[in-house]
C-alpha cells in the first residue's frame, strides 16, 4: 500500500487549468483498482491519493504520468506501508508482515 502526496509548485491558477486531465488521469487508475482513495490537502497546496500495487517502483510509474508531474506542476513525495489493520471495506488489501 502507498501514500501519494503531491505538493504543487505553481499557482493555483495553473493547477485549475490541468484540474480536468488530472481528475482523467485519476479516473483511469481507480477504474484499474490502483487508486482507493484521493483529496486535497487542507489548506490547498497539494493532495493525497491513497493506492495499492505490486511494488513501488509500479507506483512511481503511474505517478510519472500525473499531468501535474508530467508538466512540473507538482512532486510526489511516494511512502510505502503494510496495511495490515484495515476497514472491513479493504479486507482485499490487508498485508501481513513478512516472516
Amino acid at each position: 500500500m502507498f501514500v501519494l502526496e503531491l505538493t504543487y509548485t505553481v499557482p493555483l491558477d495553473r493547477i485549475d487549468a490541468r484540474l480536468p486531465d488530472h481528475v482523467a488521469w485519476l479516473d483511469r487508475h481507480y477504474a484499474d483498482g490502483t487508486f482507493l482513495a484521493s483529496g486535497r490537502k487542507v489548506p490547498r497546496d497539494g493532495g493525497i491519493i491513497l493506492a495499492a500495487g505490486e511494488d513501488r517502483a509500479a507506483i512511481e510509474a503511474v505517478v510519472r504520468t500525473d499531468p501535474f508531474s508530467v508538466e512540473g506542476l507538482a512532486t510526489y513525495r511516494v511512502t510505502e506501508f503494510l496495511a495490515t489493520v484495515v476497514a472491513p471495506v479493504l479486507e482485499s488489501h490487508r498485508q501481513r508482515l513478512p516472516d
